[in-house]
């Protein structure tokens, strides 16, 4: 059978930063990957981000977000499907950052899935510098992502100090409470390690994590009316330009509540990755990219958004 692992994890929490290094081990030690991206939209921002492990022993596939919670099973399901006689013995699925994990384990279980396909790790990839306050929605995200989590990673966890560490775990720990999660968090549970630092047998203990099995009160809401996103293609702005105006985008109340910006845009050197969340932003460089910016949150304006990155 072929083995399933799932990397969760909030809005701009990190995940695609460590699946590119557990892929990377992954096929390192011989397994044939398939990478399987669900981005919030039609943009697939984080599969462009991957592109650079293809090769003869990783693949990627990608779903469409934004639809709803049915279509999206269908999506997944018939996806799963096509990939299972291409020799793959092992799939990562990278969902977007307001994925119901439940929604996963519902495919894994269906026809003829359960026959082709075990679930192996799931992660949780929760941010050190989370925010001290969320929406009952996000929060309710956050505690289900960690729930069935066999290790949970905190990311930026080199640039946090130790009582922004602390802070974040115990905000988890909240959620979890709040949602009346089965399962009681320990120290064991977590992986505090700056990413760059990984050995290979930290992602040994990390391929050997598995899951665990705990309930939750489920928190019954559309995330796609809870969340939104807007899409700018082409916006002609610079990569100083975007730079200096999209923390703006964080504080400005008539944007709404803005969660994430990502997206690509070209300079001089060439093609630019863009990630921002309240704590800041990075601007990495990447073989290839598309102009385009995304906007992920809540109660956003988007015309109020565009104003603002065209000051």
């Amino acid at each position: 059978m072929v083995q399933v692992d799932l990397i969760t994890g909030f809005l701009g929490a990190g995940k695609t930063t460590f699946l590119r290094r557990y892929a990377a081990y992954l096929t390192a030690q011989g397994h044939h990957v398939c990478i399987l991206e669900n981005d919030f939209g039609a943009v697939n921002v984080d599969a462009m981000l991957v592109q650079d492990l293809l090769g003869e022993r990783c693949e990627i596939e990608t779903i469409s977000g934004g639809c709803d919670c049915d279509t999206h099973q269908r999506r997944m399901r018939t996806k799963l499907i096509s990939m299972a006689m291409r020799g793959f013995d092992r799939v990562v699925v990278e969902p977007s950052g307001i994925f119901d994990v439940d929604e996963f384990f519902d495919v894994l279980r269906d026809e003829p899935l359960d026959r082709w396909y075990t679930l192996g790790n799931v992660f949780a990839v929760v941010d050190a510098l989370l925010p001290e306050t969320l929406s009952p929605q996000a929060e309710y995200i956050l505690a289900s992502e960690a729930a069935s989590a066999g290790r949970i990673l905190l990311s930026r966890s080199q640039l946090a100090t130790q009582a922004q560490r602390e802070s974040a775990i115990d905000h988890l720990k909240r959620a979890l409470a709040a949602c009346k999660c089965s399962r009681t968090l320990t120290e064991e549970d977590f992986l505090i390690k700056d990413w760059a630092d990984l050995e290979d047998a930290d992602l040994a203990a990390l391929d050997a994590c598995g899951y665990q099995h705990a309930d939750c009160e489920k928190l019954c809401f559309d995330a796609h009316d809870a969340f939104g996103s807007a899409y700018f293609l082409e916006l002609g702005l610079s990569r100083q330009q975007l730079e200096a105006r999209i923390p703006s985008l964080f504080t400005d109340a008539a944007c709404g509540r803005v969660l994430r910006v990502k997206g690509f845009v070209q300079d001089a050197a060439g093609w630019v990755e863009l990630n921002a969340t309240a704590d800041g932003l990075t601007a990495a460089p990447i073989p290839a990219g598309q102009e385009v910016l995304i906007v992920i949150g809540e109660g956003l304006d988007k015309e109020r958004i565009e104003a603002v990155l065209r000051n």
